[in-house]
C-alpha cells in the first residue's frame, strides 16, 4: 500500500476510547484540513480496507494538504452513534454503515437493506453502479443532512443461530435480532420468525444469556466478533446482499473546497467499487476459513425459494408506504 505523503497522512488509531475531545481536534497546520473517520472493525475488514482507500484515492486527486484521522475497532461508539454524529457534524466527518441504522432520519433509506432485493451479486452490483438509489440519496440529504458518496457491501447475509434453524418450522418463533428499521421485523415477522431490534454490541451477550437464539449477518463480521462462540450454526438463506452507504456529513461536505469536494465523490465512487469487489470476494473465503476451523456448521434453508414468495407482499406494501413503488419497480427491473 502506497504511503501518503507527510502532508496528506493517514492516522489509523487502534488505542482504547479516550473521550470524544480527543478526536474533536487534530494537531495540524492551520492550512490543513483534517477529515475524521470512524470503523467498528480492525484493520483487516473490508470496511477500513475501503475507507484506507478512500483517503489515498482523495490524496491522488486532490491537490491541497488533507489529514485523515481513522478510528478503529469501535473506539467512537457503534453505527447509531456515528449517525447522530454525523448529522450534526461532530466528531467523525465520514464512515461506512448499514441504511438501517438511518432510518429514524430518512424512513426511506432502509429500503436499501430490504431484505431479499436483490436477485444475486450481479444484480446487486448493476443497481449501485447506476444512479437508480438517487432518490433515497436525496432524502437522506435533506432529511439528516447525510451524504452518500460511494456504496460498497457484498457480504451475504444468512442467518445465525445457537440451535439449527434449517426449514420454516425450526424458523417458526425463533427469537433473533433484527436491525433496528422496521422492515427487517416485518420480513422475519412473516417468515414466522419472532424478531426483536436489539443493538448490535449487546447480541453476543443477548445470545449468550438466551434473551435471543441468533441473529442474521455476513461471515466478515461473524469471524472478526468472533459470534460463532454462542452462535455456531449458519443457514444459509442468503436473504440479503449488503448494501453499505460510504457517507459523509453534509455539514463537512460543504465546508470543502469544491476541488476537495469533486476529488471526495470520485474517490468515493472509486472507494465503493473497490470495496464492493473485496467484500464480496472475502465474503466466501471467511466462511469457509470458520468451517474449516470447526467455529461453525453451514446449512442450506430447505425450500428457500417459499420464502422469497413469502415476502413479496410485504416488499411491496412498504414500498407503497413510502411511496416508493417506483423505486422498487426499478431496482427490480435492472
Amino acid at each position: 500500500m502506497p504511503l501518503l505523503d507527510m502532508t496528506k497522512r493517514m492516522v489509523l488509531s487502534l488505542a482504547l476510547a479516550t473521550g470524544l475531545s480527543a478526536v474533536t481536534t487534530i494537531n495540524v497546520q492551520a492550512d490543513e484540513i483534517a477529515l475524521r473517520g470512524a470503523s467498528m472493525f480492525d484493520d483487516n475488514h473490508a470496511f477500513t480496507k475501503t475507507m484506507v482507500k478512500f483517503a489515498e484515492l482523495v490524496d491522488q486527486y486532490y491537490d491541497g494538504d488533507v489529514t485523515f484521522d481513522l478510528r478503529l475497532n469501535g473506539e467512537l461508539g457503534v453505527e447509531s452513534d456515528y449517525v447522530t454524529f454525523l448529522q450534526q457534524g461532530v466528531a467523525i466527518d465520514y464512515t461506512i454503515m448499514a441504511p438501517s441504522n438511518m432510518a429514524s432520519f430518512a424512513p426511506s433509506i432502509p429500503l436499501m437493506d430490504m431484505p431479499f432485493l436483490f436477485r444475486d451479486l450481479d444484480h446487486w452490483n448493476a443497481v449501485l453502479s447506476s444512479d437508480v438509489l438517487a432518490p433515497l440519496e436525496d432524502e437522506l440529504l435533506e432529511k439528516a443532512d447525510i451524504k452518500i458518496i460511494g456504496y460498497t457491501g457484498g457480504g451475504v447475509r444468512n442467518l445465525l443461530s445457537s440451535k439449527p434453524v434449517g426449514n420454516l418450522d425450526e424458523l417458526k418463533g425463533h427469537k433473533m435480532r433484527v436491525m433496528g428499521a422496521p422492515i427487517q421485523a416485518r420480513i422475519f415477522s412473516a417468515l414466522s420468525a419472532a424478531p426483536s431490534a436489539i443493538a448490535y454490541n449487546e447480541v453476543y451477550n443477548a445470545i449468550q444469556s438466551g434473551v435471543i437464539a441468533g441473529f442474521e449477518n455476513e461471515a466478515a463480521s461473524i469471524q472478526n466478533l468472533k459470534f460463532y462462540e454462542v452462535a455456531p450454526n449458519v443457514t444459509l438463506t442468503r436473504h440479503t446482499i449488503t448494501v453499505r452507504p460510504i457517507v459523509m456529513s453534509g455539514k463537512t461536505f460543504r465546508k470543502l473546497p469544491e476541488d476537495l469536494q469533486a476529488a471526495v465523490l470520485k474517490a468515493g465512487a472509486e472507494a465503493g467499487a473497490f470495496g464492493r469487489e473485496l467484500e464480496s470476494r472475502e465474503d466466501g473465503i471467511k466462511l469457509q476459513e470458520m468451517i474449516d476451523a470447526g467455529q461453525i456448521t453451514v446449512q442450506e434453508f430447505e425450500n428457500r425459494d417459499q420464502l422469497l414468495e413469502m415476502v413479496k407482499p410485504v416488499q411491496k406494501a412498504y414500498a407503497e408506504e413510502l411511496g416508493a413503488t417506483d423505486l422498487l419497480t426499478a431496482i427490480q427491473a435492472k
